[in-house]
């Protein structure tokens, strides 16, 4: 079994940072990409940022460009995503996710951590 696990959600004024981390632990895997999604409650899960360990390359929601980083340890298969200036509209689970294989869908899972974002 792998299992993937968030941290460091929280409440948070607007305009204010927090730094999520996700670490996989279990089964041994090696991993193609991995992301972060977020759903608000009403609305369908989102992409949010991702990163293809081969070359490191980056990719982001053009809503949260310029203000969200994603990083991350291939060769601990942990990720991690920094978030300044937030607002309240990114208030959302935020899940992080692995993809195994090259445009493969992501695999593996976590169950998620609270973001709130206050006005």
């Amino acid at each position: 079994q792998v299992q993937l696990v968030e941290s460091g959600g929280g409440l948070v004024q607007a305009g204010g940072s927090l730094r999520l981390s996700c670490a996989a632990s279990g089964r041994t895997f090696s991993s193609y990409a991995m992301g972060w999604f977020r759903q608000a409650p009403g609305t369908e899960r989102e992409f949010v940022a991702a990163i293809r360990w081969s070359g490191g390359r980056a990719y982001y929601a053009d809503s949260v460009k310029g203000r969200f980083t994603i990083s991350g340890d291939n060769a601990k298969n942990t990720v991690y995503l920094r978030m300044n200036s937030l607002k309240p509209e990114d208030t959302a689970v935020y899940y992080c996710a692995a993809a195994t294989v090259a445009g493969g869908e992501y695999k593996y899972w976590g169950q998620g951590t609270q973001v709130t974002v206050s006005s």
